[in-house]
């Protein structure tokens, strides 16, 4: 039993498990992003995606519950490998950037990580923890996005999401096992690609908002 409590809780099991964590949050990511995406086709569609997930009830709030652990999982994995990693080399020394490997995503990922985590927190006060009233989604979405200051923070966080998704996918299933040179550079494309679609998916959504409201 010791044995197995200290493999579950060494670094690489550490490792494998943030890496999950983080397969789990672009998998939410997707399907977030293609509900998002029913309020190009206007108010009432949007609203009725909206009425449609608070219809789900408590499966609902199952999903939340679930979420919200994974984000505390990850997070606090996330700080026990940068402390690791910090104690491992305390005298620091100058590299270039993509020495080892290192791309700018890649050096960037505690601190996209650290801004992702105030930005879900401002992000969930605004639209998810509000007194709705007679409102409807739409209308407060409209709302929040006919201000430019938080179309302009909204969509920069978006593209500092695609940093961090951009590393995070392809270097989760390296850890996973995937470091394969037949397949590695596919998965690279696809986190590429994947990134892109999540900086541009959720991004030009305020400014369509403001646009058309």
């Amino acid at each position: 039993m010791s044995s197995f409590i200290k493999t579950l809780f060494s670094s690489i099991a550490r490792k494998q498990m943030m890496a999950l964590t983080g397969l789990s949050f672009c998998a939410f990511l997707a399907i977030h992003l293609f509900g998002n995406l029913t309020i190009y086709g206007g108010k009432t569609r949007f609203n009725a995606y909206s009425d449609h997930l608070h219809s789900l009830g408590v499966l609902i709030n199952v999903a939340e519950i679930g979420l919200l652990l994974l984000a505390l999982i990850h997070i606090l994995l996330a700080t026990l490998l940068y402390v690791e990693n910090w104690q491992a080399r305390p005298v620091r020394y100058v590299m270039k950037t993509n020495a080892g490997g290192r791309t700018l995503s890649s050096t960037l990922m505690p601190y996209t990580g650290l801004y992702l985590l105030v930005f879900v927190i401002i992000h969930l006060l605004t639209f998810h923890f509000v007194d709705r009233g007679n409102q409807g989604i739409f209308q407060i979405v409209a709302n929040v996005f006919s201000k430019p200051g938080y179309v302009i923070f909204y969509a920069f966080s978006m593209i500092v999401a695609a940093f961090h998704v951009k590393h995070g996918f392809w270097s989760a299933f390296q850890t996973l096992g995937g470091n394969h040179p037949k397949y590695m550079p596919l998965i690279r494309a696809v986190s590429l690609i994947f990134s892109l679609c999540v900086a541009a998916g959720f991004g030009f959504i305020p400014i369509f908002v403001m646009a058309s409201t």
